[in-house]
């Protein structure tokens, strides 16, 4: 695949240099690949409309996306959900009920109502934030504005929360409609309305930001990871902030400042004096070159390659700031760049896990998310978990997606797709994990309900004759299976394509004219001539002919044992 040598030119390309090739290119990055039959239409269009079409989404009607439905796992009484389960149960010993139960008047466990309502809870979210997902990942593969979900999907981990500690799918959801309203709009308003945000707060500990104790965690990370970059700031700054930002907190799914923990004092921020409040110090961090070269630079380097010159890195962020921090245009003009299309962006790409899952069901003209498999599980496997990231950092990008290991499941994920093995299938989320079925297996055997039997240490109550207020394994059981009760299942099936149709409406019959078919639906980066032809031979041997026409009654399987050979290739995991 020949690119331009324009590297580093942002002068627009012209309609002369425009190819299907560049079209293909242009729909992978800004979204997440897609069918011949697309491509073609966007190299019908020139650049310019092509780029406009895509980046210009609001007009596209969206309304058929079907929205998240939950599972009805929240009520009101979780509103007094605290975040741990020894908080919980102190709760209760100490006022009779925690998270809208009452503790036992009598009997065995008194706290045992509350311990169960709080493993309810964690599991409940956590199944629920699994179904989210999915649903989020379905919606990339089904919408007709992809560059809406693939700037969420950059947002997210750039604006790091993860489920795993904020514990609270509802506002993880929110979270995630923030990033996608915010996502080409202006990046001012989406960094006041992240700064705000419940999960953020929870996720960097802002009810421990007070006054005479500032916690430094949001303060650190707003400038560290979501504006400045390392080096632009000094200790003291962060302190400074932090005081600034202490009283930030939240109640349930709102933004509050809470003013008798609020530092009032005088600070002293980059330079700066003044009583400053949280927006004062996002203002002051906007107004840093520094800001608009690191968000510059990373969307670059998403959209278009890691390499970026010092030099460029300030042209970038001119271009930024000269849009007053404006998203939409400045991707406009990099996507119509001279150098988004040259030899070093073309094909240079690793796909991330959740691109390479949704770009080989949209390359397929799969618009349903099949579940099989499942995203949750291929994702964990292979490195990247929506909702939850690893780090405050997110996740590391490009190399880090690939070893000799990763690049094996990668081929396993394919084989999947193409050779769903549905007897063998399991479903995650019917999963309690090993301990809470040895939990099931002893009570189902009748063991005694105690400390021993379910391997837990757990204190005796003050009570006398109760040799335990609470049983947590017991809970976790309890908790599950009362999730599982209101746990709405995903829809589960096969994916829906068929490789002999696709072969044949492209007017192939034969088996050379079958494999470059199939390149060309399934890659982006060419195969070499070497590999094409041994593909080739592989199926003359498999279909036992090189005539489709002699073959058309069976042939499906030796094309997607092909399509195997492909997806499970290097070239399919750039981009």
């Amino acid at each position: 695949m020949t690119g331009l040598a324009n590297i580093e030119n942002l002068l627009p390309i012209t309609g002369t240099e425009w190819t299907y090739e560049f079209a293909a290119h242009l729909l992978e990055r800004v979204g997440f690949a897609g069918t011949p039959a697309e491509i073609e239409g966007l190299a019908a269009m020139g650049p310019q409309q092509a780029v406009e079409s895509l980046v210009n989404y609001a007009a596209i009607d969206d309304s058929d996306l079907p929205a998240f439905e939950e599972s009805g796992f929240w009520d009101d009484g979780l509103l007094t959900s605290t975040y741990t389960r020894p908080a919980a149960t102190m709760r209760a010993e100490r006022t009779g009920e925690a998270m809208g139960v009452k503790v036992k008047r009598s009997g065995t466990r008194p706290l045992q109502t509350v311990t169960n309502r709080w493993f309810y809870w964690r599991r409940a979210s956590v199944l629920e934030a699994r179904r989210l997902a999915f649903w989020w990942t379905d919606r990339m593969l089904r919408t007709p504005r992809p560059l809406e979900e693939k700037m969420t999907l950059f947002w997210h981990g750039h604006f790091t929360s993860s489920h795993e500690k904020v514990r609270d799918y509802r506002k993880i959801q929110q979270q995630l409609g923030t990033l996608r309203r915010g996502a080409t709009g202006n990046f001012r308003d989406l960094l006041l309305a992240l700064s705000r945000d419940p999960a953020m707060l929870l996720y960097l500990d802002a009810a421990e930001n007070v006054k005479g104790a500032p916690n430094e965690n949001f303060g650190r990370e707003v400038m560290e990871l979501f504006t400045l970059g390392v080096g632009n700031y000094t200790e003291n700054d962060i302190r400074e902030a932090a005081r600034a930002f202490t009283g930030w907190t939240n109640n349930d799914l709102e933004f509050v400042i809470d003013e008798a923990k609020h530092d009032d004092g005088e600070k002293t921020f980059l330079g700066r004096a003044g009583r400053f409040r949280g927006e004062d110090i996002l203002s002051i961090i906007l107004e840093q070159k520094q800001t608009a070269e690191y968000i510059a630079t990373k969307l670059y380097s998403f959209f278009v390659r890691d390499d970026v010159p010092d030099g460029f890195r300030e042209r970038l962020g001119a271009l930024l700031r000269d849009n007053n921090y404006e998203i939409a245009p400045f991707l406009k003009t990099i996507f119509l760049s001279k150098d988004f299309y040259s030899t070093a962006s073309l094909g240079s790409h690793i796909k991330s896990p959740t691109e390479l899952i949704v770009s080989s069901y949209r390359r397929l003209g799969v618009r349903e998310l099949p579940g099989v498999p499942d995203p949750y599980s291929v994702g964990k496997v292979l490195g990247q978990i929506l909702l939850d990231p690893p780090t405050v950092a997110g996740w590391a990008q490009g190399r880090a997606w690939i070893t000799p290991g990763l690049l094996f499941e990668r081929a396993n994920f394919a084989r999947e797709v193409l050779f769903p093995d549905l007897m063998e299938f399991k479903d995650p989320n019917l999963d309690p994990g090993e301990q809470v079925r040895k939990v099931n297996r002893n009570i189902r055997a009748g063991m005694d309900m105690t400390a021993a039997s379910m391997e837990e240490g757990a204190a005796p109550s003050r009570s006398a004759g109760i040799q335990e207020t609470f049983n947590t394994r017991y809970g976790s059981l309890i908790g599950w299976q009362e999730a599982m009760r209101k746990l709405k299942p995903i829809s589960r099936r096969a994916a829906q394509f068929n490789l002999s149709e696709i072969v044949s409406e492209a007017g192939a019959t034969t088996t050379t004219q079958a494999v470059q078919v199939l390149t060309r639906q399934l890659l982006t980066v060419p195969l070499s001539a070497t590999t094409e032809e041994a593909l080739v031979r592989m199926l003359d041997e498999e279909l036992g002919t090189s005539l489709l026409a002699e073959a058309e009654s069976y042939m499906e399987h030796g094309l997607r044992m092909a399509a195997h050979l492909i997806m499970s290739a290097p070239q399919y995991q750039f981009a």
